[in-house]
């Protein structure tokens, strides 16, 4: 992406901080809603963990993590750090990450819609499952895609 570009990135109102906090709360302990797990990633300042829930997306080849808002603080974090842990209750599964460049994230943009549109559409735009490759493709480089590999 050219560094003149502003990065995309919708940030969370209120609502969506307390909704996060709830479904991270609920992944910790166990229960994951269609799939949600949280996202532990450390800082690249502090160093520190930061967590999220998210949506792991099964798909040929991965787990692979999307970020529907955009360049966030969990997807600077985790290029800086190049993986993170996934956890649902006591299940701790640590990662290594691989960011997918623009051509290669269609497929996986229109099948992580079907599955979480109804949650997450509204940061897509216009964009949507039954958009074309050529849609989903020039809406690519807002969406960071990273597939992930569990290392133990």
């Amino acid at each position: 992406m050219p560094h003149h570009t502003p990065a995309h990135y919708i940030k969370p109102n209120r609502f969506d901080t307390v909704l996060n906090n709830a479904v991270g709360w609920l992944a910790r302990r166990g229960i994951s809603l269609l799939g949600t797990a949280e996202l532990s990633v450390r800082g690249r300042t502090t160093g520190e963990w930061r967590r999220i829930p998210v949506n792991p997306l099964p798909y040929d080849g991965g787990p692979y993590l999307i970020s529907a808002r955009g360049h966030s603080q969990w997807v600077r974090n985790l290029r800086a750090a190049g993986g993170g842990r996934l956890q649902v209750g006591r299940r701790t599964q640590h990662f290594t990450a691989v960011e997918l460049p623009d051509e290669e994230k269609p497929a996986l943009l229109r099948s992580y819609l079907k599955r979480w549109g109804w949650e997450v559409g509204r940061f897509f735009g216009d964009v949507n499952a039954g958009s074309t490759d050529e849609e989903l493709l020039a809406a690519a480089h807002k969406h960071p895609v990273f597939r992930i590999t569990v290392t133990k």
